[in-house]
């Protein structure tokens, strides 16, 4: 019924139309539309361990040469150092976007270098790990007893022993690790 007051009047039915059209040619400017996707910034790791030392130590003796000779680094936008009190050093360099992330981890392994001569033997021994990383997790793989026939340990054992290395070794995987390790 109601179709057919328009299709005895076609004249009103394209003028209609017409207005249709005029009034999303009109909106079309004001609706919000992403032209790029949201790109993370590609990201460099330095991880190192100095054992037996206090906050205070590590960000003297570790902290302060890393960084003096990291700071700089070719399309660097800024960098994030966490020192903890076992020792441990973590400090992660943002890179600006478009940067190829293996080029920007090669530049910042070359300043590292550098400063590893400044550092004391204990670190150099434990080693400086220089790497690329995501700045998101992909994936999160949870493993669980169903009958709690195996504990937490054991399960955080296996995944260390037979899972880590294989996940490691697929291509395009930057790196696996476990959320509180137990062993």
């Amino acid at each position: 019924m109601f179709s057919l007051f328009f299709i005895d009047r076609p004249r009103f039915a394209l003028v209609i139309s017409v207005l249709f059209l005029l009034t999303d040619a009109m909106a079309i400017n004001h609706i919000p539309v992403a032209q790029l996707p949201d790109i993370p910034p590609p990201q460099v790791s330095v991880t190192t361990v100095y054992p037996v030392a206090n906050v205070e130590v590590v960000e003297q003796s570790v902290a302060g040469p890393i960084e003096a000779q990291v700071n700089g680094v070719d399309n660097m936008l800024y960098m994030s150092s966490t020192s903890t009190n076992d020792g441990g050093y973590a400090l992660i360099v943002t890179f600006e976007v478009g940067t190829d992330s293996d080029i920007a981890a090669v530049n910042a392994q070359n300043r590292v270098t550098v400063a590893t001569g400044q550092l004391s033997q204990e670190v150099t021994c434990q080693g400086v790990v220089t790497q690329k990383q995501s700045t998101s997790m992909l994936l999160v793989i949870n493993l669980a007893s169903p009958d709690d026939s195996r504990d937490s340990l054991f399960l955080s054992n296996y995944a260390s022993i037979y899972m880590q290395d294989a996940l490691a070794r697929i291509n395009g995987v930057g790196r696996v690790a476990q959320f509180a390790a137990l062993d």
